[in-house]
């Protein structure tokens, strides 16, 4: 099948267009894990949260582009009120603890979603304006991946110069590389954590958004998708965005290939790819720099 190169071409597409899915979640949880090494979790249930506020705005008789825009903005704010009110509070607690307390954040947040929507899955109708389809490599394919793989592509470019090219991203790389020595130099680390973590939930939010057309909402979607964001995360490198975009393309590509080629065992590719990486990079393939203080 893999001989027809109109196929061929369609699971490319695919994969980038899950890819840029994967991007868009994997880069605000690999940057708040790189800066303050937090491992948290429950990013996955932000992502959930967003793609149900999205149905709401659209059930209620609101847009897609609305509900894209407002649902990322609910998002970001429900997470650094999280934040602030009880995560902030484990920061210096170790993985354990991190991992036990965004645990129950999932089970919370998954509980009063049934609560609130009940346990049957919903729908969040696609843009009428992208209906149709887009031929590219001489195939048919829907206009709104198109619009997925376009995004995820403006998206990376837009944070590479906000990383590169400003003040900002000089903070955060700061931060990132040296955090001691950040503070020591009067940087307050803890504002540049907050905004990062903000943006990192917007994002995650725009995921939400855009992925409700595509694979449906319902409670445990975050669970379906924050291992293949970790294995990302991993792959990739801490706290590095080429590292997110190299780890988001190999995982979005091995589980796209790996469902066509041996259905059975799609998810014994990714953690095969995860495997390899770890031998022989074991801090991922471009994680960021990091500086050892002397002593």
């Amino acid at each position: 099948m893999f001989l027809d190169p109109q196929f061929f071409a369609e699971q490319v597409l695919n994969s980038l267009q899950f890819s840029m899915l994967l991007f868009l979640l994997a880069i605000g949880l690999s940057v708040v894990f790189g800066l303050m090494d937090y491992l948290n979790l429950s990013h996955g249930t932000i992502y959930m949260f967003a793609a149900y506020v999205a149905f709401s705005l659209t059930h209620l008789g609101g847009s897609f582009w609305i509900a894209l825009l407002l649902a990322p903005l609910a998002a970001a704010a429900v997470g650094v009120l999280l934040y602030f009110v009880l995560l902030k509070r484990a920061e210096k607690g170790g993985h354990l603890t991190q991992v036990l307390l965004t645990v129950g954040v999932i089970y919370m947040g998954t509980d009063l979603i049934r609560i609130a929507y009940g346990d049957l899955p919903k729908g969040v109708p696609q843009p009428e304006a992208l209906n149709g389809a887009v031929v590219l490599f001489g195939i048919p394919y829907p206009a709104y991946r198109v619009f997925i793989i376009g995004l995820g592509l403006a998206v990376m470019v837009a944070l590479y110069f906000a990383l590169e090219r400003t003040r900002l991203g000089a903070l955060v790389r700061a931060g990132v590389d040296d955090r001691a020595t950040a503070e020591t130099l009067g940087i307050d680390i803890g504002k540049v954590f907050a905004l990062v973590f903000g943006i990192g939930t917007y994002l995650a939010g725009v995921a939400g958004v855009v992925a409700a057309p595509v694979f449906g909402v319902y409670p445990g979607m975050d669970a379906s998708i924050i291992i293949l964001v970790l294995i990302v995360v991993v792959v990739g490198g801490l706290g590095s965005l080429r590292g997110v975009i190299v780890g988001s393309l190999l995982i979005g590509f091995a589980d796209t290939f790996g469902k066509i080629l041996l259905p059975q065992f799609a998810m014994m590719m990714i953690y095969l790819v995860m495997a390899l990486v770890l031998i022989f990079r074991p801090s991922g393939l471009l994680p960021a720099r990091r500086f050892s203080a002397p002593g």
